[in-house]
């Protein structure tokens, strides 16, 4: 303990210390709790104007491509790995 504070002030330092975190504790454990209550109070609103969601993505699509197409996809890769 440095010798320029007295005891009352260490005193009063470590109380007002501990009614602040006890302040953050509560306002904490507050929040969480509305929070969570007013969570459950909102309605879900389906908005009429949106069209309904799909659940699935869409259909995979497949192009067969020809046999030029194939060389000329094979000569791009060769070309673009530097071989």
């Amino acid at each position: 303990m440095p010798e320029h504070v007295s005891t009352l002030q260490w005193t009063g330092a470590v109380v007002l210390t501990l009614a602040g975190v006890a302040w953050a504790i509560v306002v904490l454990r507050l929040l969480r709790r509305f929070r969570a209550q007013a969570l459950r109070e909102i309605p879900t609103v389906r908005l009429p104007v949106l069209p309904p969601q799909r659940q699935a993505g869409p259909a995979l699509e497949k192009v067969e491509l020809t046999a030029a197409e194939r060389d000329a996809f094979a000569g791009l890769v060769r070309q673009l790995g530097g071989r």
